[in-house]
This record gives structure tokens, C-alpha cells and sequence, in this order.
């Protein structure tokens, strides 16, 4: 073995490592002594491994110092891989030396402190097993949502998230001053993605988002990941057939690649292989009509927000489609349907359990003169929106999209108590540091 040659911790638990030299290193995630022997757990990117040392072996100076390291301090161990019952995975490094690297500080992270020092300490916190098992999960749910997009032939695009107009209107773009004019941080691309459909017909854009909304709950954000796709030639059965078959590909690719993630977060990776489409449907009517019945103070034309959409879900085992919402509910884009003008061609996607909405999505209104119309309905100008309506005077076609928070789904897949936890760095309307 070469001076700078260095194993994986994941090489330790190999099939042919026992009786093997390793050189390992990495971070401490915990150790003690007792009686002249040294037990440390240490971590790197590919698993966490217990290193003895014994100070007859590595020599007092040596053992004194690894002593001393601090959880989170880096050290280096060369030694022997063992098996031992009694170790995490049953192997061990019996080290013959140790380095110490960085001894580090005692670290500011334990048990019992509050949520909000845990999040002013948010750089030291997500180096808990729980966030880095959350993250890796979320690397692999959007490496699944852009494998399924590339199998369905929808091409990744790049559009900005600074916007001369506020694409939803309202009071929850972030608006700020660029250069002497207003401009907004983005709330959504769809207008952009519906611009880059015409020559594409299937588009898609992964972006942030931020919305100014002082909601404080456990499934709100002021800055997201957002997924959003646009379709050509795409009605709403079609766009639902599509979330649907995205969201069971994402859920089985995560189950399969990320087990041991979703085993330690509290969620069985069958209960995610065995999700299968199609998903219940359910009419905004129907849906009124059955909170109703259950008490809840709702009537046609109410927003179905968190404590509905849990009424709706929480002994649900599949997510479940909300479609035809009241069209006063919804944006200007939206196309007003065909059976009951009252209700537009939109679809909510649902998470199971209590989750709520993950995904919101529409048939896009292709005519020139309903769109005007209902830009002046709401109260919005249409010299702000003069280049989006261009795309309806040259070659418009019937088509579709929807747009999914990401970090929704994952809070649903891991069972996160609070959307926060599925980012590494929330920002909330009381939070915009670390």
C-alpha cells in the first residue's frame, strides 16, 4: 500500500477485508477509552466504521493525543480489519498507528438542545446521520426525476429566476428594486418554459422559487427546489398520467438505490416499492362535499389548504388528484373547462398521510382573447405580460404542465416531521441565516 493510498470505510465491510490493512479517515461521530484501550467510530462519505487502539500498540504519546480528539476532530488510522460482534456491522480497525489530523473544538451539537440553536448551528447540524441519510435520499429522488424526464424525452432547460413581472401575481413575489426598475424573484419559470416549448414541445426546468408568503407551517417555504414540466399537445388526462408514472418511477428508484436511508428515517423502502398508478381522482366538487361531511366549515370556492388537505389524506396509503378547481381559485394561465366554465382543467396531487399538496398542474388557456380577458378580471397589467401573450398570436397549440416542490415530496418519501429538515439550509419568513 502506497504513503497516500486510502481506503473507503465502505472497503472495511467487503467480503475479503478481514485480516486486510486499511488506511482510513475521516471524522470522529464519537469515542470513549478504557483501560489503555480507545474506541472510536469514525465516518467518512461511504459509511462509519469502529477503530480500536490499543496503547501498548500506537505508544502513549499517540494514544494520548487520539484521546483528545474531539467528536467531529479528522484523524487517519492505519490497522487491520477484524470481525467483532459487538461492533456497528460487526468489523472493526484494530489500528497500529493513529494520526490526528485536526483535534477540532468540543462541538456545540448534543442532545436535548432546541430547535432553534439547532438551526442556528444549521452548518454543524446537517452532519447528523439523519440529514446526511435525507439528503443522500434527495440526490437520488431528483437523480430519478431527471432520468425518468431524459427517458420521456423532455429537454432540461435554463430559465432565470429574475422576472420583470410577478408570473402569479399577488402579494407573494418578492419584488426588489434592479436597477431603477421593479423586478421579482421568481415564484415560478412556467411562462419561460411555455416559451421554450414551442420549439421543444417537452421542457422541463428544475429552479428555485421563492414565495413571500408569512405562512408558518410544517409544509411551507420561502425558497424551494421546484421541478416543472411543459407539454405540448398534452390534456389534463394525459398530464395526470404523466405525474403519476414520474412520481412511482422516483418512488421505486429511491426505494431500490437508498434502503438503508429510508430505513434509518423511519420510512420501510416497500412501502415505497410497492406505490403504483393510476392514483385515486377526485373532483374538487366531490372533495367539498366530503370535508363537509366531516365537519370541516367549507363551502364551494374555498382554498383547500393544510388542515383540509390532511382531512382528505390522512388515511390514505397513495396520493390522490384533486381536479377542476373553481376558477377564481387559480392563476390567469389556467383554461377554463369545457363541461363547467365555473372550474379550470387543473389537477392537485396530494400526498398520502397527511402531507399534503406536492404537485399542482393545468391545462394552459391557448386563446388570445380569454387570456386578456382574464388579465383584466384580476386586476393585472397587460403590458407586463405583452411578450407572454405573444406566444398565443404565433403558433399556439393546446398543451400542459405542472409544478412540483420538491422538497414536499421528500418530506413525504422520508416522513419528515417539517419541511425544514428536508433542506439543508431553510429559509422560512423568521429565518434567512446561516
Amino acid at each position: 500500500m502506497s504513503a497516500s493510498a486510502v481506503d473507503p470505510v465502505a472497503r472495511v465491510f467487503a467480503p475479503d477485508a478481514v485480516g486486510r490493512t486499511v488506511r482510513v479517515r475521516g471524522w470522529v461521530l464519537r469515542s470513549r477509552s478504557s483501560g489503555g484501550i480507545l474506541f472510536v467510530v469514525l465516518r467518512d462519505r461511504t459509511g462509519s466504521v469502529q477503530v480500536t487502539g490499543r496503547k501498548d500498540v500506537l505508544g502513549p504519546e499517540a494514544f494520548t493525543a487520539a484521546e483528545h480528539v474531539q467528536v467531529e476532530g479528522a484523524i487517519l488510522v492505519d490497522g487491520a480489519v477484524a470481525d467483532d460482534p459487538r461492533a456497528p456491522g460487526g468489523r472493526e480497525v484494530r489500528a497500529t498507528r493513529f494520526a490526528v489530523l485536526e483535534p477540532g473544538e468540543p462541538f456545540p451539537i448534543f442532545a436535548d438542545q432546541t430547535e432553534e440553536f439547532r438551526l442556528d448551528k444549521r452548518h454543524l447540524a446537517i452532519r447528523s446521520q439523519e440529514h446526511v441519510a435525507t439528503f443522500r435520499a434527495k440526490a437520488e429522488l431528483l437523480r430519478a426525476f431527471r432520468e425518468f424526464l431524459d427517458r420521456e424525452d423532455v429537454l432540461e432547460t435554463t430559465p432565470p429566476v429574475l422576472s420583470g413581472n410577478a408570473a402569479e401575481g399577488g402579494a407573494e413575489a418578492f419584488e426588489f428594486d434592479y436597477f431603477g426598475r421593479p423586478a421579482y424573484l421568481s415564484q415560478t419559470a412556467q411562462l419561460y418554459l411555455e416559451a421554450l416549448l414551442f420549439p421543444n414541445e417537452r421542457v422541463y426546468a428544475l429552479t428555485p422559487s421563492f414565495r413571500a408568503e408569512k405562512s408558518r407551517t410544517p409544509r411551507h417555504l420561502t425558497e424551494y427546489l421546484h421541478l416543472e414540466v411543459e407539454l405540448a399537445w398534452c390534456d389534463l388526462e394525459g398530464l395526470i398520467d404523466f405525474i403519476e408514472r414520474m412520481v412511482v418511477f422516483a418512488a421505486h428508484a429511491v426505494a431500490e438505490r437508498r434502503p438503508a436511508e429510508l430505513a434509518l428515517l423511519g420510512r420501510p423502502p416497500a412501502e415505497l416499492a410497492a406505490l403504483s398508478a393510476p392514483f385515486p381522482r377526485l373532483r374538487y366538487a366531490e372533495a367539498i362535499d366530503r370535508l363537509a361531511a366531516q365537519g370541516l366549515p367549507v363551502r364551494w370556492g374555498s382554498d383547500l389548504g393544510t388542515a383540509e388537505e390532511r382531512a382528505l389524506t390522512i388515511e390514505l396509503r397513495s396520493p390522490i388528484f384533486v381536479t377542476h378547481f373553481p376558477r377564481e381559485l387559480k392563476a390567469f394561465y389556467m383554461l377554463r373547462s369545457g363541461d363547467d366554465p365555473r372550474t379550470v382543467e387543473a389537477a392537485d396531487l396530494l400526498a398520502p398521510e397527511g402531507y399534503g399538496e406536492m404537485v399542482g398542474g393545468s391545462c394552459r388557456e391557448t386563446h388570445l382573447d380569454d387570456l386578456v380577458e382574464r388579465l383584466g378580471e384580476l386586476g393585472l397589467d397587460r403590458r407586463e405580460y405583452e411578450w407572454y401573450l405573444d406566444l398565443r398570436r404565433h403558433g399556439s397549440v393546446p398543451h400542459a404542465g405542472f409544478g412540483l416542490g420538491v422538497e414536499r415530496v421528500v418530506r413525504w418519501m422520508l416522513r419528515r416531521e417539517h419541511i425544514r429538515e428536508t433542506t439543508p439550509f431553510p429559509r422560512t419568513p423568521s429565518r434567512h441565516t446561516p
